[in-house]
């Protein structure tokens, strides 16, 4: 057991708590933008929270992965830690799948329960006393206490930046595809283009996402203020936005360290966990195209 080719043990290491530190910052401070925004209050010390963990999150993941691609570089990782990085890889695309099942659950029980209870169906009709002449429909652009809650002036309609970005992100997963082939057949110069390829249809993605809140925003009055709607939809569209970039930040280090002459055919599983995270943002994002802006 002392050979590092049966079990490595890594040395002691700042970074669990370092990212410690970072995630309570982050998500302090997000929930005190949320809470604070919502009830009217100053947000700038919540976005300077926010900020503050972002950038202590950003040093930690740099830092970490650096240790871990030196260790790796350095030949001391073994079969057994092959097998734990995929593990490990496997747990967490599965919380995030558990992420994002918890707010398509939400939506799911606004859309099909809650909201046609407030209109007078169902076991729990009698909810429809809270509101006396509420309409229960969906998308609901008709909220029923308008005070509290001003309705939007519409929607984002499916078939035009949505459909671009569907189109977008179903293509950059065919493009991975193409640069990890290419990466097991060692032909380097082919998984540099195709990986260009994915990174620059990323970015592209995101610019339109950011299009879209800007149009949603200022011409449709469609806000995470906006209802049960507005909130639901800004929560699923913006979280997935948010895994878009990281999963671009993750493809841009992948593309410089192919450069680098990183990885060979036999060993490269720090770009197959890349790959795997961006299939499952191509998927999140088409279960959200379907549920979010199509039905």
């Amino acid at each position: 057991m002392t050979n590092h080719q049966t079990y490595y043990v890594p040395e002691q290491s700042k970074w669990p708590i370092v990212a410690t530190i970072g995630l309570f910052l982050t998500l302090f401070g997000g929930g005190s933008v949320m809470v604070n925004g919502s009830q009217g209050e100053s947000t700038g010390g919540s976005w300077f929270i926010f900020a503050l963990g972002c950038l202590v999150m950003a040093y930690m993941l740099f830092g970490w992965f650096g240790s871990v691609v030196r260790e790796s570089r350095a030949g001391l990782y073994s079969a057994q830690m092959d097998r734990s990085f995929r593990w490990g890889m496997s747990w967490f695309i599965f919380s995030e799948v558990m992420f994002f099942s918890a707010f398509f659950g939400a939506l799911f029980y606004a859309r099909m329960f809650a909201v046609p209870w407030l209109g007078g169906e169902g076991d729990k009709g009698s909810s429809a006393i809270l509101w006396e002449g509420f309409q229960a429909a969906w998308p609901l652009i008709h909220n029923p206490d308008p005070q509290a809650y001003p309705a939007p002036e519409g929607i984002i309609g499916p078939w035009g930046l949505p459909l671009v970005n569907t189109i977008l992100l179903v293509t950059s997963s065919f493009t991975i595809t193409v640069a990890h082939h290419a990466l097991k057949a060692d032909n380097r110069k082919k998984v540099t283009i195709w990986l260009g390829i994915t990174i620059l249809l990323a970015l592209t993605f995101l610019v339109f996402q950011a299009e879209e809140y800007v149009h949603a925003y200022q011409d449709l009055s469609l806000t995470l203020q906006s209802g049960i709607y507005g909130s639901t939809f800004f929560m699923l569209t913006g979280f997935h936005g948010v895994h878009v970039i990281l999963g671009t930040v993750m493809l841009i280090v992948m593309f410089l360290r192919i450069r680098r002459g990183h990885f060979t055919a036999d060993n490269h599983f720090g770009f197959e966990a890349a790959s795997w995270y961006w299939h499952f943002v191509d998927v999140v994002w088409l279960a959200l195209f379907i549920f979010v802006y199509v039905l």
